[in-house]
Formats: C-alpha cells, structure tokens, sequence
C-alpha cells in the first residue's frame, strides 16, 4: 500500500522511521514539503502530486496548524483518499465537516494521534461505547505543562525558570497554546465529539497555568493537594458540559503523581466504570506509533464513523465545584480558606471562569483551580 506524508517535520519523521523499520506492506512514497527542503526523492512542494495520484490511497497529515492543513485533508477526503491526521488544531475546529466528507465520499478518517499521544485514548472511547454510554472523561492531556507542573514541585523552582527549561528541551511551544490550555481545549473538544456523539460546542470555560506559583503550589500541598491542568467532560439527562482548568487534587490520586511530561486519561462507563489510561502524551515516537496504529488499522479494513447526531443540550451546571481563588482582589461570594486564598462554594466552570476573568482585571496574577471534596 502506498501512502504519502504530509509534513516531514518530528512527528512525520517518526512516522517514516517507524513504517520504514517495523510495517511491511506499506511504503511512504510521496513527502509534501516547502520547496527549499526538498532533501529527498520522495518529497514534492505541490499538493496536486499527491492527490492526483491513484496509486496513493492513504494521505498522513501530519503538519500542524489550521491552514493549509484543512484545505488538504479536504481535498484528500474529496477524492476518496483516507486520512490519518495528528492535527488537533484542525480538526477541533473541521471535525464534524471531515466526518460529514468521508460519509459522502466514502474515505475513512482517522484522528487517534491528535490526543494523548501514543495512548489509544481514541479508540477506548469508541470500544466503551459500544456498550456504556460515557458518563464522564477527565485527564492530564498535554505534558508540557505536567512537566512544568512536576519541576516546580520537585526542584522548588517558580514558573518562569521551568518553562524556559521546557522551552529549551523542546517541549514547550513558545506561542501559548500549552500553557494557556489551548492544546487541552483541543483535545478536549475532540474527546467529547467522541464521547458523547455530539458536534461539541467550541465556545467552553478554558484556563491554563500561566499564574501558577511555587508559593500557590506550596499552599495546596500544606492542604494536602497539588495542581494538575484538566480536561474535563460530562453528560448527563440529555446535556453535557465540558471545560478545561487547573484542579487541586489529593497528593494521593494517581493524577497528582504523574511525572514529567507523561498523560493520564480516564472515562466512566456506566457498566465498566472508571478505566485510566497512561502513557506518553507526545513526542515523535509515541505519537508516530499512533498515527502507524492507525494506517494498520485502515489495511485491516477497519473504517472509523464518527455520529453526532444525539440532541444534547449544552448545561454548565453539569461541571461544578468548589473553586479556590488565589488573589488579592475582591471575588464575589467567597469565603477565607488561607492567606491570599479564598473558596467559593458549588458553582459551575463557566461562573468560576468568569470570575477569575473579573479578578485578573484587579490582580493579573490571580489563580484559580476547581477544589473538588474529597470522597
């Protein structure tokens, strides 16, 4: 089988290395790159070399960004070609129209490697549903910020130093899609599609780490707590909600614990209950091994629909908490919990967002995170 790559960048690399030393049956014949790279035979700078070629039947798309990754993937999908995509970006934001062409033209799309890297979250999901409806999804889904988070923790450093760090290894971006939650809200968005058979709202509460501290962390953990950066996801009654923000959790949860830049994913089902998932979130060889499960699956015969048909109503209500204010400005309806912290009790995503959006205004350095009881 013949299959082209778009993108030759760490991931389209890991890809090539993985199908070149462990795949049989499946050759890379044709690489997209900008013209000043092109440093092998395989590689082409026109798109039309590519999707003009019949002997190509399956196109990797593996460059990262909104354009002009959306107008490829909807060519190749137009012209009966499958897609296996790594793009989290893209298809959070074209998911349910990639679905709708590959019904119409009869391709396959395949998206395990936009989330949580080389773990077969993706796949979990739609196994889980074929006998649970999922209740509920939440995890650690980017490992640039578990990394930074896990570093202060350890060396007792401040934000600034570990993310220049981060930065330096290479795991940090330098735009702020990781830390700002972005990326999360990404694959968040795409998990709830997948989750709950819906056409996710792209309008939801998204907080990141930006203004987290080692004296923030040093508090929670004289709480016996630490701070992890979440996605969450929920339905319930004919409504979902879904967010992504920092929670304080129990030193003794298994998401607590995560080192370095690793994942932890969970769904509950309503029969299977809670299962976690762990592994690494990102890098060339976990995501590469991914976007590969993918191509075997499509040799196989396997051909992934994706239904967002169920008629939920989007209700906040259906992710609240406590929430833990780290500020000096004044929050509304709050109560004392340490000092420069306060709580406000039982209040949704969206409200805590907000409020957090009013404090900035005051105090640009406030923090929040959803302080759930234990239990």
């Amino acid at each position: 089988m013949n299959i082209a790559l778009l993108g030759h960048g760490t991931v389209g690399r890991g890809v090539d290395e993985i199908i070149t030393e462990r795949v049989e049956g499946v050759d890379v014949t044709r690489i997209l790159e900008l013209p000043d790279r092109l440093s092998d035979p395989r590689m082409t700078a026109s798109y039309d070399d590519i999707v003009g070629d019949p002997e190509i039947e399956l196109v990797v798309e593996c460059m990262g960004g909104l354009e002009p990754a959306h107008t490829f993937i909807s060519a190749a999908l137009a012209a009966g070609k499958s897609v296996v995509t790594s793009n989290k970006a893209v298809v959070a934001e074209h998911f349910g129209e990639f679905a709708r062409q590959a019904r119409t033209s009869g391709a396959a799309l395949f998206i395990e490697a936009t989330c949580a890297g080389g773990i077969p979250w993706i796949a979990s999901i739609q196994k889980a549903r074929r006998i649970d409806d999922v209740t509920s999804f939440s995890g650690i889904m980017n490992g640039t910020t578990n990394f930074i988070v896990d570093a202060m923790l350890r060396e007792g450093a401040d934000f600034d130093v570990i993310l220049g760090r981060a930065q330096e290894l290479g795991y940090a971006e330098r735009d702020s899609a990781d830390i700002d939650g972005i990326d999360v809200r990404n694959k968040t968005l795409i998990a709830a599609c997948v989750a709950f058979d819906v056409d996710c709202a792209r309008e939801f509460p998204v907080t990141g780490i930006r203004t987290l501290t080692k004296a923030g962390l040093d508090l929670l953990s004289h709480h016996g707590r630490t701070a992890k950066l979440l996605g969450r996801g929920a339905q319930a009654d004919g409504r979902y909600a879904v967010a992504v923000e920092p929670v304080a959790l129990p030193k003794s949860s298994l998401e607590a614990n995560v080192p370095a830049n690793f994942n932890l994913v969970t769904l509950e089902g309503t029969t299977v209950g809670p299962l976690k998932f762990y592994g690494q979130g990102a890098g060339m060889l976990p995501t590469g091994n991914a976007i590969v499960q993918d191509v075997l699956d499509y040799m196989q015969g396997i051909r992934p629909s994706y239904d967002f048909s169920r008629d939920l109503a989007y209700d906040p209500a259906l992710l609240s908490s406590d929430y833990l204010f780290m500020t000096t400005a004044s929050v509304a309806a709050s109560e004392p919990f340490d000092e420069g912290a306060v709580l406000v009790r039982d209040i949704s995503a969206q409200r805590a967002r907000a409020l957090l959006g009013e404090a900035l205004e005051t105090d640009a350095a406030s923090f929040m995170a959803a302080f759930p009881q234990e239990g």
